[in-house]
């Protein structure tokens, strides 16, 4: 009996941290946030498709960097998937068109703020003053853990 005892008891402490941290990594995968903003009609500066990082991080959709009426920039996801993940954010990204993780590090980058959903038309603002000629991509960055999950090269707009 006191085997069984100490053997549940050890099971349970070391069970507990492990089940709960795969249950944050992985519990988004099982469950889609979806949004649907109204995206406000402006120039198009530069645009781009999403694509896949690998074969777990997978991505779709448009973003378009644009110039609002009123002064400003705005970036614009549009038919947007990507799959779900723990702490994902949406960045500018200086390199031109990444591959990997590395890519994206390497080079200087701007946090648009965090990921509102994995699926459906969304708008970040781009803050004021900001060079917008100075980023050539727009990525789905996983914070947590520094991963890429979704790259979308940035050309501009003709």
């Amino acid at each position: 009996m006191k085997r069984w005892l100490t053997t549940f008891a050890i099971g349970f402490w070391v069970g507990m941290p492990a089940g709960a941290f795969l249950w944050y990594a992985f519990s988004p995968l099982l469950f889609d946030e979806v949004v649907s903003e109204q995206l406000a009609v402006a120039e198009v500066v530069a645009t781009g498709e999403f694509r896949n990082a690998d074969l777990a991080h997978k991505g779709s959709g448009i973003a378009s960097l644009v110039a609002l009426p009123g002064g400003g920039h705005e970036l614009q996801l549009s038919a947007f998937e990507v799959t779900n993940g723990p702490d994902l954010e949406v960045w500018l990204s200086a390199h031109p068109d990444p591959a990997k993780s590395g890519d994206v590090t390497s080079m200087s980058w701007l946090s648009l703020g965090a990921l509102k959903g994995n699926v459906g038309d969304q708008a970040y603002s781009v803050p004021e003053g900001t060079d917008v000629t100075a980023y050539k991509s727009v990525v789905i960055w996983c914070e947590q853990f520094g991963v890429l999950f979704s790259p979308a090269a940035l050309a501009p707009a003709s």
